[in-house]
């Protein structure tokens, strides 16, 4: 995932390709980039668009960059669903 800190508003965004080829989500949370306020805000993000706990996500990668890795915990069948439903595919 890409995060966005201060983007305005929660939300998940659309797939992307960095510039050296690897796809990611783009994210945008109200949160500032300090004190993991705005990891948090990933988390209960992605948790609500999922359907899941928050304590089945976690941030496994990337906790000081914009470019992170996530960890979801549950049926990988049915939160591909979620995810494609949350971002309107």
């Amino acid at each position: 995932m890409r995060l966005t800190p201060r983007g305005g508003k929660d939300v998940l965004g659309s797939v992307e390709t960095l510039s050296d080829g690897r796809a990611v989500l783009t994210v945008k949370v109200r949160a500032v980039p300090a004190d993991g306020e705005a990891n948090q805000a990933l988390v209960k993000l992605v948790a609500k668009a999922l359907g899941v706990a928050a304590s089945r996500v976690s941030i496994t990668q990337g906790a000081t960059s914009r470019t992170k890795m996530v960890q979801v915990e549950g049926d990988g069948a049915v939160l591909e669903r979620s995810i494609l439903a949350a971002i309107g595919r």
